[in-house]
């Protein structure tokens, strides 16, 4: 089962939780969030069963609140409040359970480098060590040593810079930064332990197709030679089970025009589906 919450066009966002069951490609509404108003939160499946929903915006205010979902009753409960309010951030399982949740926005006009744990035995957040950058709209993938890598955003300008955050420590190093500097784009671990970056908004306005590989054994990205074939931002990047990355959705700009890219993409073969 798939569960969408959240989210909308333009305020009152959309109030009521649904799962999609790929069995019967169906949609049935499921509980009311405590929040009833959110948008560009996350949503994070813990190791118990749960998501955990955390931040947003209500379209006036950044939230600090979170809430759990429970599958198996198919109810909402309040968690602890964040230590941030916060929208536009990343939030990772880290391998002890517990959740990274790192940058955004805090307000209409201020981005944040804080970064805060969801402690999932507890239900509360403490904060740790801040980000080399404050950005927001950037991605943050778990890695297979445990550290987890944050690449790219915004901040005034699309960021082409990425870190590496060290969950024993608490502390965060800058590592290298990609090639071509993007935000909303979207990001994956691959099999051979490499994480792709692919697409997004790029610095001159227009969506990218160009995609990159970051290597944690020395620290360095590479231009991959397969490019997405439609340019897109606000996309999802998922791995498959046969090792293949599927490309779906999200939003194309060229010049001054803006479409909604059709169907979606394996990046292997960049078969059209």
């Amino acid at each position: 089962m798939v569960l969408v919450t959240g989210g909308g066009t333009y305020p009152p966002f959309a109030t009521a939780a649904e799962l999609y069951d790929p069995a019967t490609g169906t949609w049935m509404i499921t509980g009311s969030p405590i929040a009833p108003h959110r948008v560009d939160a996350t949503a994070t499946l813990l190791p118990n069963g749960k998501v955990l929903v955390a931040g947003g915006s209500d379209g006036n205010d950044e939230l600090s609140s979170a809430e759990l979902y429970d599958p198996s009753t198919a109810t909402w409960s309040a968690t602890g409040d964040m230590t941030t309010p916060r929208s536009v951030h990343s939030a990772t399982v880290l391998p002890d359970g517990d959740v990274l949740v790192a940058g955004g926005f805090v307000d209409s006009l201020t981005i944040t480098a804080t970064a805060e744990i969801y402690h999932t035995a507890t239900g509360q957040w403490t904060a740790t060590g801040s980000l080399t950058d404050a950005r927001y709209s950037h991605t943050a993938t778990l890695l297979p040593n445990s550290t987890v890598l944050v690449a790219c955003g915004y901040n005034g300008g699309a960021l082409a810079s990425a870190e590496l955050y060290d969950p024993a420590s608490g502390t965060w190093t800058a590592t290298g930064s990609l090639a071509e500097a993007r935000s909303l784009h979207a990001a994956t671990l691959l099999a051979n332990g490499q994480a792709l970056a692919v697409g997004g908004f790029g610095t001159e306005g227009v969506s990218l197709a160009s995609a990159e590989l970051y290597q944690p054994v020395i620290g360095t990205w590479i231009t991959s030679p397969a490019q997405l074939r439609n340019a897109r931002h606000g996309h999802s990047a998922v791995q498959l089970l046969d090792g293949r990355v599927l490309i779906a959705a999200g939003f194309e700009i060229i010049g001054d025009t803006g479409t909604h890219p059709a169907g979606a993409e394996d990046f292997v073969t960049r078969r059209v589906r």
